[in-house]
């Protein structure tokens, strides 16, 4: 006499019943790394705050207008105005650069190299974001600062009526905020272009050949359907990137004049960054000290946080950017 398969009262089988069950524990185990990815940050948060809060409580200046970093003076006074202008400044530089020529290299791998050309050429690519920052450093150090002295001379002569391109001393090696965003951009350029790249790929296959059926060129078809489609992961690209050029550190503190001051003049020694100004002075500075580089990590924090979440915004209120209309 043969039995029927094992089935419980509901009707389902034992393959069943595990699937269920293998899907409940994913889920569990996936709730659980976003509870603790959540957790992290607020421990982050928590701690560089209660450490702000101790240097703040003895600070003898405004902490977001002061130029000067003295905390570990007998009237320690310190803020970030330079911090955040050479900060701002640099990224900004760095993406103006960087996101026009990474789109321009994934199309070109994506959609215009032969495959021969555009696998190396991809392999280069993803190699050279995986380059230490120190590297990039000592190159910028070594081989583009002494370079760029013709660039700026150029740059003053004939773009110094805008005022942020005239230099007021000349003579000086261009150790400068401009040096920095165009260091960061080669940095970052990288990696918007693999992440660019990935996205361009995942265009739907009959979008194109729709738009190439209906007579389009093809530039009409990357402007009209792969364009459309791989603006969220631009964006997203961008920020990551962004987030690089935000919080690059040795590079950053290898190039940068240690003269800093505030001035408008980029092209002009000065400026600083909080992650070059936090691995510089971490090591020397007195216990206030170290709790002021905690209160300008915290700043970063913040604006990385505000950064991305632009970047959230931008993508769920603009509905072609979602890719549901693509």
């Amino acid at each position: 006499m043969t039995s029927a398969s094992p089935a419980d009262a509901r009707g389902r089988t034992p393959r069943r019943r595990d699937s269920r069950r293998g899907d409940s524990i994913f889920f569990n185990l996936s709730r659980g790394a976003g509870v603790l990815l959540l957790v992290v940050m607020a421990a982050i948060a928590g701690f560089l705050t209660y450490r702000s809060a101790l240097a703040l409580g003895k600070n003898e200046g405004n902490f977001l207008t002061t130029f000067e970093w003295t905390p570990d003076a007998a009237k320690p006074v310190f803020g970030i105005a330079v911090l955040t202008f050479g900060t701002l400044v640099s990224a900004l530089i760095a993406m103006i650069i960087a996101v026009p020529i990474a789109v321009g290299i994934a199309l070109f791998i994506s959609h215009y190299a032969p495959r021969r050309i555009a696998q190396p050429f991809a392999y280069l690519v993803d190699l050279l974001a995986a380059v230490p920052s120190i590297v990039y450093g000592l190159w910028g150090v070594l081989f583009l600062v002494p370079h760029m002295g013709g660039l700026t001379s150029w740059m003053d002569q004939y773009l110094g009526w805008t005022y942020i391109f005239s230099q007021s001393s000349s003579g000086v090696p261009p150790r400068n905020l401009f040096t920095v965003g165009i260091l960061l951009a080669i940095m970052v350029l990288p990696i918007i272009t693999a992440v660019t790249r990935e996205v361009f790929r995942q265009v739907p296959r009959m979008h194109e050949e729709a738009a190439l059926a209906l007579g389009a060129t093809r530039w009409e078809m990357i402007r009209t359907a792969v364009l459309p489609f791989g603006r969220p992961g631009i964006i997203s690209a961008s920020m990551l990137g962004l987030g690089r050029a935000l919080g690059e550190t040795i590079a950053v503190a290898t190039v940068l004049s240690t003269n800093s001051k505030l001035t408008l003049h980029l092209l002009d020694p000065g400026g600083g960054t909080f992650a070059e100004n936090i691995a510089l002075k971490f090591n020397e500075a007195q216990p206030l000290g170290r709790d002021a580089l905690m209160a300008s990590g915290l700043v970063l924090f913040v604006i990385t946080l505000l950064v991305n979440g632009a970047a959230r915004v931008i993508i769920a209120r603009r509905k072609e950017y979602s890719g549901a209309a693509a």
